[in-house]
C-alpha cells in the first residue's frame, strides 16, 4: 500500500525530534523519497509551526522561557497537542472545534487524527499523534459497545504523555479510568428530557434508540436511571432505532412499533437519538396520518439539526464544545503546572440542556 503523505510526515517528525536537527538531503535519504518531496514535506510542516528551517536543515522547534514566567507567555504557548476522535463530522466536529478553541487561546498548536470507530486503530491513530510531536493528547476512543472498551480501553492508558479522556468513560477501576476526563452527563440530559414531557401532561415517554456509539447506550442508561429516580414504569420497551440509508427495513419497523404505541394510547411522548433519526421518524410518521406534536410529543437528543425540522424538535443539547474546550483546558494545565505540586485527577461531568421547540406541544424557549 503506498504510504499517505500523512504517514510520511510523522515519519520525517519523528527523525527530526530523535536527531533534534537533520539536513533535508538526509530527511530525503532516509525518508526514501526525491529532495523535491522532502523539502515540499519540510515547507509544509513549518509553515505549521512544527518544524524551524533555515538553510537547508530543520530542527525540532525550540521553547524558550517558562510557562507563564516574566516573559508574559501564555502558559501553553509553543505547545504541541494531539486529538483523536472517531470522527471530525456530526456530534464531534463541536468537540473538536472546541478544543481548538482552547489550544488557540493558549497558544498552542493542535493536530487531529480520525479513527472512524475503529478502536483497533487507536492506538496507531494515537502514537501518529506522538510521531508527529504532540506533547499531550486528547483521546476519545472509536468504541461502539462496552466489548471495545474492554478490549482496547487499557492500551491507551499506556501513553508516554499527559492524556484526558474525552467523552467517553472507562472501565470502572480500569488503568484507563485513573486518566482525566471530561464527559457530557447524558444520564442528566435524558431526566431533563422526560420531566418535560411529564410536566406536559403526556404520560411516560417512550425511548428510541440507537445501540451503535456510547452516547447511544449512555441515553439507554440514562432513561432506565431516569424511570426509577421518577418512580416510573415505561410504557413499552426501549424501541431499536437504526439510521433509515443503511438499514430501511430496520428503520420502518422502529417507526411501526412507535406508530402501534401511539395508535393503541400506550403512548403519547418520546424521545428519539439522534436528531437525524428523529427528523426521519417524524417524516415517516406524518406520512402514517400520526402528527408531532398533536399525536405524539417528541424531543430528540443531540440538538445538531433538531432546529431544521419542519415542526422544530425540542432536543436535548449535550455541552459537546464545551466538553471539547475545557478537555484541552485541563491537558494544558497538565503540562505546564509545577511536577512537584501535581493537582489530582479529575473526572469532570458537564450537563446537557434542554431546548425547546415546538415539537413536545410547548412554547419555545431557552433552557431547561
Amino acid at each position: 500500500m503506498r504510504e499517505s503523505a500523512a504517514e510520511r510526515h510523522d515519519r520525517l517528525l519523528a527523525l527530526v525530534r530523535e536527531r533534534g536537527s537533520a539536513r533535508v538531503a538526509e530527511l530525503a535519504d532516509r525518508l526514501n523519497v526525491s529532495p523535491v518531496t522532502a523539502r515540499r514535506d519540510v515547507e509544509a510542516l513549518a509553515a505549521k509551526g512544527l518544524l524551524d528551517r533555515v538553510h537547508g536543515q530543520v530542527s525540532w522547534p525550540e521553547r524558550h522561557g517558562d510557562a507563564g514566567g516574566a516573559g508574559g507567555r501564555r502558559a501553553g504557548e509553543g505547545l504541541v497537542l494531539g486529538l483523536l476522535a472517531p470522527s471530525a463530522t456530526y456530534y464531534f466536529a463541536e468537540v473538536i472545534r472546541g478544543a481548538h478553541e482552547a489550544a488557540a487561546r493558549a497558544g498552542a498548536r493542535l493536530i487531529l487524527r480520525i479513527s472512524d470507530y475503529r478502536p483497533e486503530e487507536d492506538r496507531a491513530r494515537t502514537e501518529s499523534l506522538l510521531a508527529a510531536g504532540a506533547e499531550g493528547v486528547l483521546v476519545a476512543p472509536g468504541w461502539r459497545g462496552p466489548e471495545d472498551r474492554s478490549a482496547y480501553g487499557d492500551r491507551l492508558a499506556e501513553l508516554p504523555v499527559p492524556a484526558v479522556l474525552l467523552e467517553r468513560r472507562a472501565e470502572p477501576g480500569s488503568p484507563l479510568d485513573a486518566l482525566d476526563r471530561v464527559v457530557s452527563d447524558h444520564g442528566h440530559g435524558v431526566l431533563l428530557a422526560l420531566r418535560h414531557l411529564l410536566a406536559l401532561d403526556r404520560g411516560t415517554p417512550l425511548l428510541v434508540a440507537r445501540g451503535d456509539s456510547p452516547t447511544a447506550l449512555a441515553v439507554r442508561a440514562g432513561y432506565a436511571e431516569a424511570l426509577a429516580t421518577l418512580g416510573l414504569t415505561a410504557p413499552g420497551p426501549v424501541i431499536d432505532s437504526v439510521p433509515a440509508d443503511q438499514d430501511p427495513a430496520g428503520f420502518e419497523r422502529a417507526v411501526r412499533a412507535l406508530y402501534e404505541a401511539v395508535d393503541s394510547g400506550r403512548a403519547s411522548a418520546a424521545l428519539v437519538h439522534n436528531d437525524v433519526d428523529a427528523i426521519e421518524v417524524v417524516q415517516r410518521l406524518a406520512e402514517l396520518g400520526l402528527k408531532v406534536p398533536e399525536d405524539l410529543a417528541l424531543i430528540a437528543y443531540d440538538d445538531e439539526v433538531a432546529a431544521l425540522a419542519d415542526t422544530p424538535l425540542t432536543a436535548v443539547a449535550p455541552p459537546k464544545r464545551q466538553v471539547g474546550r475545557q478537555a484541552m483546558e485541563l491537558l494544558v494545565e497538565r503540562l505546564t503546572e509545577n511536577p512537584a505540586e501535581e493537582s489530582a485527577r479529575r473526572h469532570l461531568s458537564l450537563l446537557p440542556r434542554l431546548r425547546v421547540r415546538s415539537s413536545c406541544g410547548a412554547a419555545p424557549g431557552g433552557a431547561g
